[in-house]
């Protein structure tokens, strides 16, 4: 083994001891605080630490046995392919070790996740109302200048940044 080591994690978790918290279908049947507490066991180092959180739901009969086929996968390769290629170009220059926007650097956030004014406003409020730390803020703009070079796009929009926001899911205050 050799250390440091880089990892890519990918975990999963129910909603709630039952898993139905959020369901449009199916009744949770937890109490709040049974909710929060089966939350709170991942505590919130941890979470800042993980770039992506999402909530996926339940997938249907009907869409799992559908024969209406999604975007090919050729597509999506190439289209990862093309923005691997745009991060590696953006980081010829630097350590070896930094081949992607997920490993960036504060000095190179700064450089390279410049945002507009509008963007800028988007993430103070999140930040604001969402009670993000610094290490989320982080991830939200490594994450958003990922979106924009999949997008193709030279500069984070708003909506690069929006998308990276909505990626915080167990940020946010359950009963909000």
């Amino acid at each position: 083994m050799t250390f440091p080591a880089g990892f890519m994690l990918v975990a999963a978790m129910n909603p709630c001891p039952c898993g139905y918290f959020g369901d449009p279908k199916r009744d949770c049947r937890c109490a709040p605080g049974q909710v929060e507490r089966y939350r709170q066991r991942i505590s919130g180092p941890l979470l800042d630490r993980i770039d992506i959180h999402i909530e996926v739901p339940a997938v249907e009969f009907k869409e799992l046995s559908s024969r209406e086929s999604a975007e090919p996968s050729t597509s999506i390769r190439e289209r990862i392919e093309r923005a691997r290629s745009l991060q590696k170009k953006r980081f010829a220059g630097a350590a070896k070790h930094i081949t992607c926007n997920a490993r960036m650097t504060s000095r190179q956030i700064k450089s390279h996740c410049q945002l507009g004014e509008d963007a800028s406003e988007l993430l103070h409020m999140a930040m604001s109302s969402l009670h993000l730390s610094a290490r989320a803020y982080d991830r939200i703009l490594k994450v958003s200048r990922t979106i924009a070079d999949l997008a193709g796009s030279d500069h984070i929009t708003v909506e690069h940044l929006g998308e990276a926001i909505q990626y915080r899911t167990l940020d946010r205050n359950l009963w909000a």
